[in-house]
């Protein structure tokens, strides 16, 4: 039976929110409202969320809901706290949503007796509609105890997630590495796209000579895992297809060019955890730190 202790609220009308909270209306928890700083965007994402949740402002959840779900921006996160307990949320529950921070922003609820916690999903979410197939099975970070803690172990359950917990000294770290395989591995791959405009294919022909490595690629990473399914002239000892390939990228510009060269000094220690023999993977750290020069 739905009480104020057990009804759900979430604020935020952005990309997560919305997607978030027809996830949970579907799997049968008491979602009531969704609340943002813009009637419309509150309005279009009740609707989206389901029968039931009715769009609300932040000053209204107190009095209508025990259990809130703040799917704000970093820099949000604190003033919408601070303004749920000027309002009189007290002794509830209340999780964040965001990647790279601790509960820390939630410390106006904290000292009122709201357990506070962090509930972050790893993944990408370009839209509601998308999120919706997107938040279903994947892996979800935690920081907190007791109560909140448990209830973010429960939400991730009830969509079939799992969870990692992440201390909350650790939670740059654990976003940086995020962003390291989401977004970083975005811009990798528009750069080697960038290198074979330069070798004249036009873009979109270089993306779909591209999907079928990339995605290959992607299933031997997760297969097997990257020391294993390594390829390339790297992790032979090729030290000459090494120098031409950086002989080649010389005229491009300079961000693609050292974004060239970091990435295979990254990989020379990973090629070296393969096995490959510390003269070649010397010669090869010489070769990417000079530029392709071995008279340094």
């Amino acid at each position: 039976m739905e009480t104020l202790q057990t009804a759900i609220a979430i604020v935020g009308a952005g990309r997560l929110g919305p997607a978030l909270a027809r996830l949970l209306v579907e799997a049968g928890e008491p979602v009531v409202a969704i609340a943002s700083r813009t009637p419309a965007h509150a309005r279009e994402a009740a609707a989206f969320a389901g029968s039931g949740v009715r769009p609300v402002r932040v000053e209204e959840l107190p009095g209508i809901a025990g259990r809130i779900l703040l799917a704000v921006s970093d820099s949000a996160i604190a003033a919408v706290a601070g303004q749920l307990a000027r309002e009189g949320f007290h002794r509830g529950l209340a999780l964040h949503c965001c990647g790279s921070i601790g509960p820390e922003p939630l410390a106006p609820l904290a000292e009122r007796g709201v357990a506070c916690g962090v509930l972050h999903p790893l993944q990408t979410i370009p839209s509601p509609e998308a999120g919706v197939e997107a938040l279903r099975g994947i892996c979800w970070s935690i920081t907190g105890e007791g109560e909140a803690a448990a209830w973010g172990r429960e939400i991730a359950a009830r969509l079939g997630g799992r969870v990692i917990e992440i201390a909350a000294e650790h939670r740059a770290l654990y976003h940086a590495a995020a962003v390291m395989a989401c977004n970083y591995f975005v811009a990798v791959e528009d750069a080697a796209v960038a290198m074979l405009e330069h070798a004249g294919v036009a873009r979109q022909d270089a993306l779909a000579a591209l999907r079928p490595i990339v995605g290959q690629t992607y299933q031997n990473v997760f297969g097997s895992g990257p020391e294993k399914i390594l390829t390339g002239p790297i992790t032979r000892g090729e030290a000459e297809t090494v120098a031409r390939h950086l002989e080649a990228v010389r005229p491009l510009p300079e961000n693609i060019r050292e974004l060239f060269r970091t990435a295979g000094l990254y990989t020379v220690s990973l090629a070296r955890r393969r096995g490959l023999e510390p003269a070649a993977a010397a010669r090869m750290e010489r070769l990417l730190r000079d530029n392709g020069s071995e008279d340094a």
